[in-house]
């Protein structure tokens, strides 16, 4: 995800453009539509066969309205599903932290072994997830992997899923051995819960893009759109209908392939969500939460621990 300040450098955020891969995926099409625009504009001015291209300009301006409609549709629709990923991710890091909060509270104070098991389960809970949107789990991402538990996991489909069994089992045993009591598991049950809610929400997100006939079909008439464009232009502008095009076509493809980059807000485009940066975020956290330091610093005990 690009990062920028608002309202701070007009100048400045033109400049994260040439960052953008959807940005230089357009840049390429216009210079595209701008070739077969001078095509079939230069031999048309300099060849005398405007004459025989006989097209009316308002017909363009009609259907330009009819496609800014579709266009604004494709929009918000993907930037709905955008905004609502953004929501439950920041639902996670609020309900991770109050998971964190309950087991600190909850548990007696002299186990620490529960603490270090509720702070590595929650983390790599949000680690796996990230990867599960994504292409799927690496394990080299999840954190304090015993041998037995990467054979254990390598064996699972579904890993966040596995993982969030694990944090329950751990609280079903707690609640079975009196360590918490019946209000304590049910108010803490409610947050374990919720990770699950957020996980089913985001796998909704990702698993149900937009139907694919509209899609094709939008795609079908902005590409017509460009392609017939230079021939009403060429009469009435003459040269200057290249750049005519291309600027109009830039508008129309631009706001597609952004509606497109967005649609799946869990990837690694520049417009993306940081869900790897917010689970990382969610790690310190917890871990601050439940051992009064970073895993920085956990990490560092258990490497001087082996070596």
């Amino acid at each position: 995800m690009i990062y920028y300040k608002t309202n701070d450098n007009w100048f400045g955020d033109l400049g994260h453009l040439a960052r953008s891969w959807t940005m230089v995926r357009i840049m390429r099409s216009v210079l595209g539509i701008g070739v077969y625009a001078a095509i079939v504009c230069v031999p048309a001015v300099y060849f005398g066969l405007g004459g025989y291209i006989k097209m009316n300009t308002s017909i363009f301006s009609l259907l330009g309205v009819i496609l800014s409609i579709f266009l604004v549709f494709r929009t918000n629709s993907a930037y709905d599903r955008w905004w609502e990923a953004r929501k439950q991710w920041g639902a996670l890091v609020n309900n991770t932290r109050n998971f964190a909060i309950y087991v600190q509270s909850m548990f007696p104070r002299e186990d620490k072994e529960v603490r270090r098991f509720f702070a590595k389960h929650i983390s790599n809970f949000c680690l796996s997830l990230v990867e599960h949107l994504r292409g799927g789990v690496k394990l080299d991402k999840l954190i304090y992997l015993h041998d037995e538990e990467r054979a254990e996991y390598e064996t699972k489909g579904h890993i966040p899923n596995h993982i969030a069994l694990q944090l329950f089992e751990r609280l079903a045993e707690a609640h079975r051995n009196a360590e918490i009591n019946e209000g304590d598991y049910i108010n803490i049950k409610a947050q374990h819960q919720s990770l699950l809610d957020i996980l089913g929400a985001c796998e909704r997100i990702k698993k149900t893009p937009i139907p694919f006939s509209y899609a094709v079909y939008l795609k079908i008439f902005i590409t017509a759109y460009g392609l017939l464009l230079p021939f009403a232009l060429v009469n009435m502008f003459h040269l200057s209908a290249i750049p005519i095009s291309m600027f109009i076509f830039f508008a129309l493809l631009g706001v597609e392939l952004l509606g497109e980059e967005i649609e799946d807000p869990f990837g690694l485009d520049c417009n993306d969500l940081p869900t790897g940066d917010i689970a990382h975020t969610i790690k310190s956290n917890v871990f601050e939460i439940l051992e009064s330091r970073t895993a920085a610093a956990v990490e560092r005990e258990l490497y001087e621990k082996v070596f």
